[in-house]
């Protein structure tokens, strides 16, 4: 069945102290388009996460995001050669000086580069088995989400089909009346040259067909271009018909194939 393009996927995944949600958000687009928001020092995770996901979607203009809830606590080093340095010139200056009083531990801790306070180091190796596990489940939920819209989509467009197929219906019959009552009034030498500029049938059997064709692809896992260029076709011999025949009930019936027909293209958009 054919899936649409609109969707949201989460996922959440906890290593040791460390906790992290992906997020995948998808909307319309001719092609596939990814969007990476990553933490800083993941970007060579991009080609690993863009192969996952062509695996699963074909189009759309996907952003993708990782975020850390928690890390690890940051790693505190106590540099002891500053300590040193700092008491030696202490002891230099009180006696230099004849300076009184003694340093505390207090101060000592308070002094610049005594300690130093960094984020522990995580790297895309060390959680990338992690990260892909829920990216999966992430995926499965745009997935789901897409799937429903589609059936959404094929509820509409097989409306929109059956109104077509009524429309053209009409147009096939009214066609027919107005050549008999044609017959009936046209001289015969008149009525070749009437029936060659008047004659929809290869437009009718056309749209249709395209019809028939349109309804198979709904049950189809990719189907949005194909669709949109049937209806393109659609459009153009519905055209043909409405400049071939001029009249008020087959204008009228020309005018409701356009309309459906520019909701068919429409939906096609929302289509992957």
């Amino acid at each position: 069945m054919i899936k649409g393009m609109t969707g949201f996927g989460h996922a959440v995944f906890s290593k040791g102290k460390i906790k992290a949600a992906v997020e995948l958000k998808s909307v319309n687009h001719k092609y596939l388009d990814v969007t990476y928001y990553l933490p800083n020092g993941f970007g060579a995770m991009e080609g690993r996460i863009k192969t996952v996901l062509q695996k699963n979607i074909q189009r759309g203009r996907v952003t993708v995001s990782l975020r850390f809830l928690e890390k690890p606590d940051n790693v505190i080093t106590l540099h002891k050669d500053t300590v040193k340095s700092y008491m030696t010139y202490m002891r230099s200056l009180r006696k230099e000086f004849k300076l009184d009083g003694n340093m505390g531990l207090t101060d000592v801790v308070h002094l610049p580069g005594v300690f130093e306070s960094r984020e522990a180091m995580i790297s895309p190796d060390m959680v990338w088995a992690d990260v892909e596990k829920a990216f999966r489940r992430a995926i499965g939920a745009l997935t789901l989400m897409r799937k429903k819209e589609g059936q959404s989509i094929i509820r509409d467009m097989t409306s929109q089909l059956k109104q077509m197929a009524a429309d053209v219906n009409h147009i096939k019959a009214r066609a027919k009346l107005i050549l008999d009552d044609k017959k009936k009034t046209t001289p015969i030498e008149e009525l070749a040259s009437f029936q060659k500029s008047n004659d929809v049938n290869e437009e009718i059997e056309r749209l249709s067909h395209y019809v028939i064709e349109v309804r198979a692809l709904l049950k189809k896992d990719e189907a949005g271009k194909q669709i949109d260029f049937y209806a393109q076709e659609m459009h153009r011999e519905t055209n043909t018909i409405g400049s071939k025949i001029q009249d008020k009930l087959v204008s009228r019936h020309v005018v409701s194939l356009k309309s459906l027909i520019d909701k068919i293209r429409e939906q096609a958009q929302n289509i992957e």
